[in-house]
């Protein structure tokens, strides 16, 4: 698209973004949970085409997630750069459910977007979503929210911006913690961001929640440490009054500066499946032109308060993505686009070079589990897909199986397995498991006796339009054959579940296999293919 950028401009599970520029280049960074390696940072020259350039925490000593629940894990990263350094501050969240938050917050360093990235620095643990501010006389300043297990009457559980300075030499916080903003009406303040403009501090913050109420409001002062007077019209961005927008949840946000001196914002958003509330491309990231006025207030540049769907940059020529990407393990290196499950030593769950040219997966714990699970798999970035795989598997029993998996998390996926029947035949099963325990439990969908051939390589494969996901499957040179019912697509989502505060991740579309009886038995993958349909 020539002169104009179609949002999201990073699709699919990419939420928390915060954005940097360096000379030409620009980096946004988003947030991971419990995928591994840590952290997405993108790179754009122009902001509107962007390729992943690094996952900076990606071995044990900064981030080891194995037992955190599910939508625990990295949460709202910040980048920044400074001093000829990129600065990273991210939480690993280690509870979220109940009253309590076990929260805690690093600092890792590198010189170059690629790394090597440093150990970390532990920062606090008083509540997330972190955030490093470069005051113009050097001096560096973490802001954070205060998590409030004490529940106020009328009120939630977050206690204000906490501001606090940040020695480098002694690698350390130091000196008094300020709580400079109670937040607004809005509530469930958090995601802070401070930036300095004509003698005023100016703080973003992300409130009213992640969901359909989400919103960005900013406040500002002539001192760092407050008080700060609110935007006479916040919220500056959000779809909490818009429900017909294509880009819902707008919220949580962050501000850069281009050379010629325009201000943008790129912001999280949500694409609900047609009709309904429930997004499988879970939390994305979108961007928007925005203007300071003549009052010193910032607004977004075509109006309103609404986040728009497709946004004017002259000059411009925003690239579609490919409609093909197929993917063979012929390389010592996993392909970029694919993420594992929570632990630093991937050598338990896979290899590239036992087998050269398969990806074998060693067979661990079951579907979910937090500690080991060997499930490698790419976002769903289209809500018009299909993904395929070609496997060779010879499982001993009925606790070894393995194949193509749609995942949202240990309580929603899609599972096409191969494994063995009742009578010990090499068989196909599809399972699924549709809600939260203990409301929902493991579903076996009845696909009557689909016998294998020992010893064939079997195609795998899925079909994903809107909100409906249908299996299939060939072996050696046959064609292929649908298998099992329709399956709700539209579960594998934030809003799945029909939780109050619902997930945080997005649907992942990938190859697991799974040896509960703890031998590990292995299972190859010759190949994966993730196609975009055209609608």
């Amino acid at each position: 698209m020539k002169d104009m950028i179609r949002n999201p401009i990073l699709p699919g599970f990419n939420p928390d973004p915060s954005i940097c520029r360096v000379g030409e280049d620009y980096y946004i960074a988003t947030s991971t949970f419990e995928w591994y390696p840590g952290v997405q940072i993108h790179h754009s020259r122009d902001l509107a085409n962007w390729q992943l350039a690094s996952r900076p925490l990606e071995r044990a000593s900064q981030l080891d997630m194995r037992g955190n629940p599910d939508s625990c894990g990295i949460w709202a990263p910040c980048l920044s750069y400074a001093d000829g350094v990129f600065w990273l501050i991210y939480t690993d969240m280690k509870r979220y459910e109940g009253n309590f938050k076990d929260g805690h917050n690093y600092l890792v360093t590198a010189s170059a977007i690629e790394g090597p990235w440093s150990d970390p620095v532990y920062l606090n643990s008083s509540g997330f979503d972190p955030s490093l501010f470069h005051d113009e006389d050097g001096r560096k300043w973490l802001v954070n929210l205060q998590w409030n297990y004490r529940q106020r009457e009328g009120g939630d559980r977050f206690g204000g911006i906490l501001l606090q300075e940040y020695d480098t030499e002694r690698r350390r916080l130091v000196g008094p913690i300020h709580n400079i903003f109670a937040g607004t009406e809005m509530k469930l303040t958090e995601g802070p961001h401070l930036y300095r403009r004509d003698g005023w501090y100016h703080l973003l913050v992300a409130e009213g929640g992640t969901g359909y109420g989400h919103a960005v409001t900013m406040a500002r002062s002539r001192a760092l440490t407050g008080p700060y007077e609110v935007h006479p019209d916040n919220p500056v961005l959000s779809t909490r009054e818009d429900p017909d927008n294509p880009l819902q949840r707008a919220g949580h946000a962050d501000l850069v500066e281009t050379p010629e001196g325009e201000t943008w914002m790129v912001h999280l958003c949500g694409r609900p499946l047609p009709g309904t509330r429930r997004s499988p491309r879970g939390r994305e990231t979108a961007i928007q032109k925005v203007e300071w006025g003549a009052d010193g207030w910032l607004r977004l540049a075509h109006g309103g308060n609404a986040p728009a769907h497709e946004v004017p940059m002259p000059g411009v020529e925003q690239l579609p993505p490919a409609a093909e990407e197929a993917y063979e393990f012929k390389s010592d290196r996993l392909p970029v686009a694919f993420q594992w499950l929570r632990t630093p030593e991937p050598q338990r769950l896979f290899s590239l070079s036992e087998r050269p040219g398969y990806l074998r997966l060693f067979g661990r714990e079951s579907v979910g589990a937090w500690f080991e699970q060997a499930l490698v798999a790419r976002r769903q970035d289209s809500i018009y897909c299909s993904a395929e795989t070609e496997l060779e598997f010879e499982p001993e029993d009925l606790q070894q199986f393995a194949g193509l998996i749609a995942y949202y998390n240990r309580f929603k996926f899609h599972y096409l397995a191969v494994t063995r029947g009742d009578k010990g035949d090499k068989v196909l099963c599809v399972m699924s498991c549709p809600d939260d325990w203990p409301s929902g439990s493991l579903e076996i969908a009845d696909v009557g006796e689909v016998v294998l051939e020992p010893g064939l390589p079997i195609r795998l494969g899925l079909d994903i339009h809107e909100g409906e996901l249908q299996f299939r499957y060939a072996q050696g040179d046959g064609a292929w054959r649908a298998i099992g019912p329709a399956l709700d697509a539209g579960l594998l989502s934030d809003e799945g579940s029909g939780r109050a505060h619902g997930y945080f991740t997005g649907n992942f579309l990938g190859m697991a296999a799974h040896d509960i009886s703890g031998r590990g038995t292995p299972a190859d993958f010759t190949e994966f293919r993730y196609r975009r349909k055209p609608r």
